[in-house]
């Protein structure tokens, strides 16, 4: 007989130094697996919204609608991401291609003592081990492609002034955009994923991050919170909308 997925988990989204919170956020648990994701709606102030609405809905409802433990999970990301981008789309069939709705996601499943993720922009997912970042998402921005190439240095993203130019993202184009599926990553007792918008990481360092998650006996939502005060002061009086998820694995 299989374990029962035991996970802790906590998400908050901070609408920062912005009228309005055009983020979303959700966290789905069953005995046999968890779905966690964090979307940042583009596009004008309703549209934004709409668009991560439209995914968040869209990606939940596949999750709902499958058998699992998953058979296929690197599958069932490509497949729900791409129907998630339809949906998003969709909304905007009618407008010009400028304005119409867009999104950036991450979204990661745990399942079997494993963790399979993907995304698409600048949303971001970190594997974390005893305030450590193991692993990573790498964004699909221009500024991150400078930082692989060693033409700028972390502390330069934050002020570069292509900072907030997303190379791909859901909606807009009905063409399915670039999504980046990572490898599978085996989970320890205690790991910690992080799913979070640029609003948390855009004035933060990795390591700085990670460091909220170095107590294994923390409380987690008290970590969470920690960190969503320091990223919007970080970032202020500009600062974004901030959005995280956390998940910690207490058994696989």
């Amino acid at each position: 007989m299989e374990a029962r997925l035991r996970i802790e988990h906590a998400d908050l989204s901070l609408v920062g130094d912005r009228e309005d919170n055009q983020d979303r956020v959700a966290v789905a648990v069953t005995e046999n697996a968890a779905l966690a994701m964090v979307i940042d709606g583009m596009g004008g102030h309703s549209d934004g919204s709409r668009a991560a609405d439209t995914a968040l809905k869209s990606l939940l409802g596949s999750f709902q609608r499958s058998s699992l433990p998953l058979f296929d999970p690197l599958g069932f990301l490509h497949l729900s991401l791409s129907k998630a981008h339809d949906d998003v789309a969709r909304l905007g069939r009618s407008q010009s291609i400028d304005s119409r709705p867009r999104a950036t996601i991450a979204v990661c499943l745990v399942q079997e003592g494993v963790a399979y993720w993907a995304h698409v922009g600048d949303s971001r997912i970190y594997h974390i081990r005893s305030g450590k970042v193991l692993a990573r998402t790498r964004d699909h921005s221009h500024v991150e492609l400078l930082l692989r190439e060693g033409k700028i240095t972390e502390e330069e993203m934050a002020t570069h002034p292509m900072r907030n130019f997303v190379e791909c993202c859901l909606g807009g184009d009905p063409a399915i955009p670039e999504m980046t599926i990572g490898a599978p990553h085996r989970l320890e007792p205690h790991d910690v994923l992080l799913l979070c918008t640029d609003g948390i990481w855009a004035n933060l360092r990795d390591s700085d991050i990670a460091a909220f998650f170095r107590d294994e006996s923390q409380d987690l939502r008290a970590w969470l919170e920690a960190l969503g005060r320091r990223a919007v002061q970080a970032s202020a009086p500009f600062s974004d909308n901030a959005t995280a998820a956390v998940l910690r694995l207490v058994q696989p």
